[in-house]
């Protein structure tokens, strides 16, 4: 599966770039290169899910749930 999001990528004053994700309130974070901003984003974009899917499990607990694979095309 893959799913599209849109990075944006800004010269932070100090040097080096601040870089986030548009779909994603949270998926932020910075680089002194372009290059090592694209890869800490894709970074905090998985670590975003993976804490989201956490913090989901603890709050379903024990109960009775469906879960099922979500595709996203188009858009």
């Amino acid at each position: 599966m893959q799913l599209e999001l849109t990075a944006i990528f800004r010269a932070a004053p100090e040097g080096g770039y601040v870089a986030s994700v548009m779909e994603l309130p949270g998926a932020i974070t910075q680089g002194d290169t372009l290059e090592e901003a694209r890869e800490n984003l894709r970074d905090a974009v998985m670590l975003l899910i993976q804490a989201s899917r956490e913090l989901s499990r603890e709050m379903v607990g024990d109960g009775e749930v469906i879960r099922e694979p979500l595709v996203i095309r188009g858009a």
